[in-house]
């Protein structure tokens, strides 16, 4: 009826996550409801299921995917991500943010942008010491080419460190020498309660964030997250390579 994981049908009947507006129409299809009323009250309430919690006060100005990708990120146990252009928003500094977003390719208005900032500051807390088990990789361009001002980008890099000291957290650096490998799009994956297997994967894009849970989708990005995982530089290879970039950038003051 859904195509949908086994893992997430489970969260949805535990109410880990909700429905999607897609899920519902299907269910009531099958179910064979036709009332218009009852469809439309249904409907409403799988759409704005996800304005719970801290992100409340900002959804008026994020995207119902990116609220989709939030609460997905707040449910879940552990995260992975990969990023060939910038550092994951859960390792940003505000000034970075800011910045990013100022330089990105999307026109964002200073009050969007303020909210965006704000709730990638907040995003933040679900990987303090305690919180879900992070690992982010990132390419090695990312940490010696500034994409955002020198000043900016060695605060940037200062915060990664300090992060990455985090049992758990983990940093790792992609080389240049993996080839290929760092065409990969950026994504993350997410798995919730204590198997790390993955359950779901968000990749962003221009016009906004998709959210894939086919049991074929999953396996894919499993299988890349491992690939990348194994040709990036170990945690302590990767700190002495972003402590090396952090000291370059301050000698070219």
């Amino acid at each position: 009826m859904l195509e949908a994981s086994a893992a997430k049908i489970s969260r949805v009947e535990s109410g880990h996550v909700t429905a999607r507006v897609v899920d519902i129409r299907l269910l009531l299809d099958a179910y064979g409801v036709k009332d218009g009323e009852v469809r439309s009250k249904l409907e409403d309430l799988a759409r704005n299921a996800n304005r719970r919690g801290w992100w409340l006060e900002h959804a008026a100005h994020l995207r119902e995917d990116y609220l989709e990708h939030i609460a997905i990120e707040d449910d879940a146990t552990f995260i992975r991500e990969w990023q060939s252009a910038a550092f994951p928003g859960l390792l940003q500094t505000a000034a970075y943010a800011e910045a990013t977003i100022a330089e990105g390719p999307n026109c964002v208005d200073p009050e969007r942008a303020a909210h965006l900032v704000k709730a990638r500051e907040t995003r933040q807390a679900k990987i303090e010491p305690g919180g879900a088990m992070y690992t982010a990789i990132v390419w090695e361009p990312v940490i010696i080419h500034p994409l955002v001002s020198v000043a900016i980008h060695r605060e940037q890099l200062s915060a990664v460190l300090e992060v990455s000291k985090r049992q758990n957290v983990t940093v790792q650096v992609l080389p240049f020498a993996a080839g290929l490998l760092a065409a990969i799009s950026a994504f993350s994956s997410f798995s919730f309660g204590s198997d790390p297997a993955v359950e779901a994967v968000t990749m962003e894009n221009l016009r906004g964030t998709s959210v894939l849970e086919d049991p074929d989708d999953l396996g894919a990005y499993a299988n890349a997250f491992d690939q990348l995982r194994s040709a990036a530089l170990a945690p302590d290879a990767s700190a002495r390579l972003i402590r090396g970039a952090l000291r370059s950038s301050e000698e070219e003051k």
